[in-house]
């Protein structure tokens, strides 16, 4: 039975706390009591030299007594640790579901309702005279609470549930007879019951594939769990079995909460994958597990008696890795040995892909039907190492290693060739992933699916965080700077090897805005002079303590025109951007000079940003006034909501900022700060005022503004001039001042549209 929110919040948890401390009593008391009797009555009648029936009935009474004994002392140990475990992560659920419905809610001004189910909604209260009119934040805000509180609720019903089904078990039925179930902790519990559903199989119920789906759910991290879950399921090949018949069943027909069940079990059976496999974790499965998946890789397995199309091991493997963040030991040989494998025959796995008929078009075994329908382990295993940031930086920096086919190491082998070079060459031949008709217009885009993969393998090796982790973090280091560093140098508009796919494009505007600090420091470096200016100075502080790295000036900014030419590119860039002006311009407001120095060098990027967006437009639209239009309208809409809707600050100077809703495409990127100092928390660097200011000067785009509005410039230039404006006003600058600021920050604004002016002149 589900329970209530109001069940979680009022329950009494110290009497749990008294019956744990009970039971904790009882097993001492029981230990002792075992000790005694193997100790005294079993040693002496063991010892006793009895004879005759009686003796005979005596022994065994005493033998059977003793083992009842240690049976009562077992059974309470397990009964203990099954309710202390349950206890600890009650009262963690309970204190966050108050804080949810006590205080966020208030705060929020919501109400929350028990719907029934085990599930709440959340409403906005009528208030006389209101409009009920509410902001995207709100609503937003309103259904990441329901969320929330309905996740907690399902965890604490688990749990519940859980701890019920130990408790009988390690009781029994017989109130005679100790002797049951015995369990070291609830995760223990929950494997076994977890292992109980998965021997069903495709026959699982949708009852009872959402009781595995939840008991997975909240405890695939757990290593204990993920390790016992496997294991319970045999062995590699076992596994391979049960995801690949689980998956066909989930996406075959058009049973839509089947097919939703099977996008959770990939989900989950991923993180405890990743969890079960990561040797560092106290428990995890046996390094063969990793040899074993190698070796089945190229092995087709008959998922059903005489059923046609058997997959390779790597095709269903790929569904499960996809999701989950790998250590590297286990996930990179993989994705060696299958990159290597797809080199030498492009098609290799493409050619048992099942002639469907109709539409059923996400048979397979990729149920997410993200960036490919799980035919190609390509996409799949560049998919597992864009969640996986330290697997995939690691990828593209470490010394490859030749595997054979059986995927065993070839000690004597030569690869010839780098992983991101041949990822990236224009040439590469991407698998077409995709059960669409050949001769179809859909098919066009079937080769896609493996560059946005590669997409988003590279911006978690850049960033250091998953591609769509929510909130991102930034966790740069050298060897994530290197790999930026040849990504500007592959993708940019003087790049003989040619634009990249369509599809990489909002993973390159995600990098690019992790990267403003880096790109505008490579900025500043006109003939050379960024040493002679002492730009290190000037940048040496950022939100994530990473260190600067020069990309060169001319491929930063050709990266950024191609980038920036496209709509979402742009607005991912210039929204960073505005961003790392005003916070570099709140560190330097006890520094005038430095200050001054850095608004100049930030306006010449916004210039160049706006410029490289025109080329775009003027390419998109070759009629002048219609490419016009399109600039006043795209430009003016997404700036107004900048600030007011789009901008988090995280609380410590690891976690940078956040762009949400005004970056487009890219709907939650980190951005790096400038700091006061090095240690510096954001929210005082960035300083509230600037948020402020911000937002009180924002761009309107109502149709008076675009009347007056004669071009773009007009909308880009007031990005480069309010945050120095504000600088101009905190650091008690003179009119005069300010005036001459003013016009050094026009210079260098034109500055970067020259530049990028020249560059369009030289590619037409």
């Amino acid at each position: 039975m589900a329970l209530k929110y109001m069940d979680l919040v009022e329950v009494d948890l110290g009497k749990l706390a008294m019956a744990v401390s009970d039971w904790k009593n009882a097993v001492d008391k029981l230990k002792t009591a075992a000790g005694n009797a193997r100790r005294g009555m079993r040693a002496k009648s063991d010892k006793a030299r009895w004879a005759g029936a009686n003796a005979t009935v005596t022994r065994g009474f005493v033998t059977k007594t003793t083992k009842e004994i240690v049976d009562l002392h077992t059974e309470a140990a397990s009964i203990y640790q099954v309710l202390n475990d349950a206890h600890t992560e009650l009262v963690s659920l309970q204190t966050q579901i108050k804080t949810a419905v006590q205080t966020d809610a208030t705060n929020l001004g919501v109400r929350v309702e028990d719907i029934g189910d085990g599930k709440v909604r959340c409403y906005f209260q009528h208030i006389r005279g209101d409009t009920d009119e509410r902001t995207q934040d709100q609503l937003d805000a309103k259904q990441e609470l329901e969320s929330r509180i309905n996740r907690l609720l399902a965890h604490a019903t688990e749990i519940d549930a859980s701890v019920a089904r130990a408790l009988r078990k390690s009781h029994g039925s017989d109130a005679r007879n100790a002797g049951h179930s015995s369990y070291e902790n609830l995760d223990e519990v929950q494997a076994e019951r977890a292992a109980e559903l998965a021997k069903l199989g495709p026959e699982m119920s949708d009852k009872q594939y959402m009781e595995l789906n939840s008991i997975m759910r909240f405890n695939a991290k757990d290593a204990d769990f993920s390790t016992d879950f496997y294991k319970s399921l045999g062995g590699p090949k076992d596994t391979l079995e049960f995801y690949g018949r689980m998956s066909l069943d989930g996406t075959i027909g058009d049973d839509k909460r089947r097919l939703a069940l099977s996008r959770q079990l990939q989900r989950n059976m991923g993180v405890a994958l990743a969890s079960a496999t990561d040797p560092d974790n106290k428990s995890h499965l046996p390094a063969n597990w990793a040899t074993d998946f190698r070796k089945l890789g190229t092995q087709q397995l008959q998922l059903y008696p005489g059923g046609s199309n058997a997959p390779y091991g790597y095709q269903v493997l790929g569904g499960i890795l996809r999701y989950g963040n790998y250590d590297a030991r286990f996930i990179n040989p993989i994705a060696e040995h299958i990159v290597q494998l797809h080199r030498e025959n492009p098609d290799r796995f493409m050619g048992n892909k099942p002639t469907v008929p109709g539409s059923d078009l996400d048979w397979g075994y990729n149920p997410s039907g993200k960036s490919g329908a799980g035919y190609d382990p390509l996409s799949s295993v560049l998919e597992g190492l864009g969640h996986s940031p330290e697997a995939a930086k690691k990828f593209f920096t470490d010394e490859p290693t030749v595997y054979k086919e059986d995927g065993t190491v070839d000690k004597n082998g030569t690869l010839g060739y780098d992983y991101f070079d041949a990822l990236t060459d224009k040439d590469f031949e991407w698998a077409p992933d995709s059960l669409v008709h050949p001769g179809s217009d859909e098919a066009k885009h079937a080769r896609a699916m493996g560059p946005d993969a590669l997409g988003h393998a590279l911006a978690a090796a850049v960033t250091g965080d998953a591609w769509d982790a929510d909130p991102p973090e930034l966790h740069r280091d050298e060897d994530t700077a290197e790999i930026m560093r040849k990504v500007i140098e592959r993708y940019n508009v003087a790049s003989e090897e040619g634009p990249p796919p369509e599809v990489m494009k909002d993973s390159l505007a995600k990098m690019g805005a992790s990267y403003i600090d880096d790109l505008n420091y490579s900025i500043m470096d006109f003939g050379g002079s960024g040493d002679a200016l002492e730009r290190d100075a000037l940048f040496e502080n950022s939100s994530d303590g990473s260190m600067r790295t020069s990309f060169d000036e001319q491929k930063a900014r050709n990266f950024m025109m191609l980038v920036a030419g496209d709509e979402d590119g742009y607005k991912s860039l210039t929204s960073a951007q505005q961003l790392y002006m005003a916070s570099g311009l709140a560190a330097f407001e006890t520094d005038e000079d430095r200050g001054v120095a850095f608004a100049q060098n930030a306006a010449k990027v916004h210039g160049i940003l706006d410029e490289s967006r025109s080329h775009g437009i003027r390419e998109e639209f070759k009629d002048p006034e219609e490419a016009q239009q399109v600039l006043q309208e795209q430009n003016g809409e997404w700036r107004k909501s900048l600030v007011s809707g789009g901008v988090t600050v995280a609380a410590t100077a690891g976690a940078a900022i956040l762009l949400g809703p005004a970056a487009g495409v890219v709907a939650a990127t980190a951005v790096p700060l400038v700091m006061e100092s090095a240690g510096s928390v954001v929210s005082t660097a960035y300083g509230n005022h600037t948020l402020e200011y911000l937002k009180d000067h924002e761009y309107t785009n109502d149709p008076q503004a675009l009347q007056a509005v004669q071009d773009v410039e007009k909308i880009g230039e007031r990005a480069a001039t309010q945050p120095v404006l504000n600088f101009a006003q905190n650091t008690g600058m003179s009119n005069k001042e300010a005036t001459d600021l003013i016009n050094e920050i026009e210079q260098s604004y034109l500055a970067g549209k020259t530049v990028i002016s020249n560059n369009e002149k030289v590619s037409s």
